[in-house]
This record gives structure tokens, sequence and C-alpha cells, in this order.
């Protein structure tokens, strides 16, 4: 049985502060993720200078500063604070992951070793971005916010041209939208790329709450991402819509359970419920007193519980046959009865 990949997204939440961030971690570990995820950055490869916030960045924010230059790079991690990250990370037993924003800092993670390399919905029409990434070889999860299928293929193409096998790939579907209302998640168009390109699907969430993710797995999400943050109180771009810790354990427990809910395409009788059979169903049982040599006709059959004697299903086999020998009302038939 397989298990959804449950990603912690810490992102930015850790306003810059280490202390902060390990406290990311341990409630990522304790909530029982997978994987706690960062992101990996420098402002100048990533914004101008002059570029503004988005709307939902200076609601969140409130700081009367519309620069989103100045913002993000308070939230740079530098190469020291990915060896410490990711030491701390192996100590809590959970995965650290990191999505970059440019090529350097794809660099930056794959000299450190990372297996997976997640593309953030931005970036998905940023060819050279996907080249390089593509060139890894290694696993890729591909978000999808803010697109539509002719350029999720067109990402599609230039990673698998670029060197990454497409078995490798899980496509996310996701809005970018923070919070996203429940009216525009769209979660079908998730199988829809499924069904598309053929690959594996997931789901990244910026919806409130714990619904729309949990809904996701039971629609065949192999992976989950949610962001999560120690308050939604604090200050900075992202806290607003994301999970505290302890919606955070609730959801990944609701998905583990959804894991094992999910079971197999096989129809057949659990070994839970197998002791019920007999229980629950029924079988051919008399309406009244019968004497001996009475031919049976439909009226003169009940079905009731227990199931420990003729099936139903076999009442044709039962009609018109006759009694052995007198027998009371409510007697289980058996075909040793009748003649």
């Amino acid at each position: 049985m397989s298990q959804t990949l449950i990603i912690a997204e810490a992102g930015v939440n850790h306003n810059g502060d280490m202390e902060m961030a390990k406290q990311l971690i341990d409630a990522a570990a304790q909530a029982g993720a997978d994987i706690v995820k960062f992101q990996t950055f420098k402002a100048e490869k990533l914004v101008t200078k002059s570029a503004p916030k988005a709307a939902y960045q200076n609601k969140n924010i409130n700081d009367g500063d519309d620069n989103q230059f100045s913002m993000l790079k308070k939230l740079e991690l530098d190469l020291n604070s990915h060896h410490l990250l990711m030491n701390y990370c192996q100590s809590k037993g959970i995965r650290f992951l990191s999505t970059p924003f440019d090529g350097e800092s794809a660099h930056l993670l794959h000299n450190l070793g990372l297996s997976i390399f997640k593309i953030p919905s931005g970036e998905i029409t940023n060819k050279p971005f996907l080249e390089t990434i593509g060139a890894y070889n290694k696993e890729v999860i591909l978000s999808t916010g803010m697109s539509n299928l002719g350029e999720i293929e067109a990402a599609l193409n230039v990673l698998v041209q670029s060197g990454t096998q497409k078995s490798n790939i899980t496509v996310l579907h996701c809005n970018t939208e923070y919070p996203t209302p429940f009216e525009d998640v769209n979660l079908k168009a998730m199988n829809t790329i499924e069904q598309a390109f053929g690959v594996s699907i997931g789901y990244s969430d910026h919806t409130l709450g714990i619904e729309v993710p949990i809904a996701a797995v039971a629609r065949g999400a192999v992976v989950i991402e949610k962001h999560f943050t120690l308050d939604r109180n604090l200050p900075g771009p992202d806290h607003k819509a994301s999970l505290e810790p302890a919606e955070l354990k609730a959801m990944v427990t609701a998905i583990r359970n959804i894991d094992l809910a999910l079971g197999s395409s096989l129809k057949t009788p659990s070994p839970s419920e197998k002791k019920n059979i007999e229980i629950a169903r029924k079988s051919i049982h008399l309406s009244k007193d019968l004497t001996k040599d009475h031919r049976l006709r439909r009226e003169d059959l009940v079905m009731k519980r227990p199931a420990t004697g003729i099936s139903p299903m076999e009442i044709e086999k039962v009609i018109g046959k006759k009694v052995r020998h007198d027998l009371p009302e409510d007697h289980l038939l058996t075909f040793a009865d009748l003649i």
C-alpha cells in the first residue's frame, strides 16, 4: 500500500530567524509530515528592485512598504543556513527540501545533494530554469498554479528534453491565490492533468483548512503540499494562509487514514467484515407450519437472518419441491428437508 508524500511547506514563514526555522522543523516532524520544505532564492535574481508586492502580500504584512525586493531580501537563506537546517532535519528524522527560484539557487541545492527538485508555479514558463532542473535528471515536483494545459505540456516537454525521465515527474494541481477561495480550487482539474499527460499527480493547497488536501488524496493525489506556520498572526506574506501546528497534525492524521481507507481496487469482503456475513444476510425460512409432502409455494417462504441455510438467491431451486416431513413455522430450510 502506497502512502501519500506529505510536504509541510515552511516556505519563508521562518521570517529570517533560524530559531523559528528550527521550531517549524520540530512542528512538521511532530505532525508526522514526510518532508519540511523551505525556499532558496537570491532577491537580486528573483525580482527587480522596484517590483511591487502582490496584493495578498501587502494585505498580510501591512507594513506600508510595497516593495517586494526589500521583503524578500529579509527572507533569504544563505549556504550556512541550509547546512544548519539540513542537519537539524536529519536529527529530527524528517527530510529537508527547498524550492529554488533561480538557476544559481538550483545549483546550490544540487551541490547539497538534494534528490528532489520542487519547481514553483511562477517558474513554469521559465525555460532556462526548467532546462537547469531537467538536466539534473532527478525527481521533480512541478506546481501548476496560474497555468493551463498547454503551459503544463510545454514545461513537461522542456524537462524531459533536458534529461529528466517523465516517470520521475509529479505534477501538482495548484491555485496561486493566498488563501484560495473554495470555488476556485477546481480539484477535478488534477485528474484532467493525470489523464492528459499520464503523470503522477498531487495537490499544492492554499485554501484555509484541511478539507481540500484530504479530498485530493481521495481523488488520487500522491503528493500533498501545504503551508504551515507557528502562528497565523505573525508578520509575513504567507502566515495568514498557513496551518498552525495542531491543524497540520490533524491534516496528516486524516490523510494517513485516507491512505489506509483507499485500499485496493479489488471488491471483496474484508477480513473485519467476514464474520458479519451470516449475521447480516438472510436465508430461506418457513412462514408457516407445513405438513409432510406439502409442495412449496413462494408464500410458504420468508427471508430471515441468519444466513446459515439456503440463500434467497436460490429460491427458484426450492419452489415446487415437497417437504420430507412436518416442519414448524420459522424453520431454517435446508436441501435435506426437500424431496
